[in-house]
């Protein structure tokens, strides 16, 4: 069976290149390279997005990362057409890419043009700094199919009124608004973008190593104490379930729905976001 995208063109199979790495001077460039599906996430990217990830963290020469995504979109989030990988392999899930840009030691900037929803606005949320083009969208959108967020970090991006705008209404925010919010730091032109991620990994690169680190360090540790990773992963919380009602968490918010409404009336519901677009 061939897929196509909502354009109606053919969709790669995957590749070793739905991830590219590139070293520039003292950091890297990380690119998600599925553009004809907006990049959405599935196994082979997460796969070859912790190899890049490793790479950087191991390479003492690299100081610094930039993560964007290739074509007009940083990330549409899961891919809904994903099929299951063709071995047994180990495929790190979302939340273990995030602890990944989490713990690594180095600062991950996240450079964001077009669309970062769901779990790519999740994505570009734990990245240590995220600079927005000025066509950026970003939002948590899963509420319109009626489940919460992949990864709980939006309360610990904004405040407590601006978490509940986001994930209650389920909108896309564009550029302006994510900045307003405090989901990203700067938003700039299009055309200014990369260059503008590259200036700051390279003045984050020139500055003391053990300072940098540092730093970083005592900022997550700020919001480990106020109880960041246990609320990352919410849906292994029983007292939580047991006020919600549920029982234990399914590992994959997707599956309750997807069994209710059928997986393509779920994958056409999230393609008219960017449908003709």
């Amino acid at each position: 069976m061939t897929l196509t995208n909502p354009q109606q063109i053919e969709i790669p199979p995957p590749s070793p290149d739905d991830v590219l790495y590139e070293k520039r001077e003292n950091y890297a460039v990380i690119t998600l390279n599925r553009p004809v599906v907006l990049n959405a996430l599935n196994w082979s990217i997460n796969r070859r997005l912790w190899w890049a990830l490793e790479q950087a963290e191991a390479d003492d020469e690299v100081r610094a990362v930039v993560l964007t995504g290739a074509g007009r979109a940083f990330s549409a989030g899961g891919d809904l057409q994903s099929t299951p990988p063709p071995d047994n392999d180990p495929t790190p899930g979302g939340m273990q890419i995030n602890l990944k840009i989490w713990n690594m030691a180095k600062p991950v900037i996240a450079a964001v043009r077009g669309y970062a929803v769901g779990q790519g606005c999740e994505l570009a949320g734990m990245c240590d700094v995220t600079i927005a083009a000025d066509d950026a969208v970003l939002g948590e959108i899963q509420i319109r199919h009626g489940f919460g967020p992949p990864i709980l970090i939006t309360p610990f991006l904004v405040g407590l009124k601006q978490a509940k705008e986001v994930l209650l209404l389920g909108e896309r925010i564009n550029a302006q608004d994510a900045l307003r919010l405090g989901l990203v730091n700067k938003v700039v032109p299009g055309d200014e973008l990369m260059a503008t991620a590259e200036d700051w990994a390279r003045k984050m690169a020139a500055l003391p190593q053990k300072a940098v680190r540092q730093n970083k360090l005592l900022v997550n540790r700020v919001y480990e104490l106020a109880g960041f990773r246990e609320a990352l992963d919410y849906r292994a919380d029983a007292g939580l379930a047991e006020r919600l009602g549920t029982q234990a968490a399914e590992p994959d918010p997707h599956l309750k729905v997807l069994r209710e409404q059928g997986w393509e009336a779920f994958r056409q519901s999230r393609d008219v976001m960017y449908r003709g677009e």
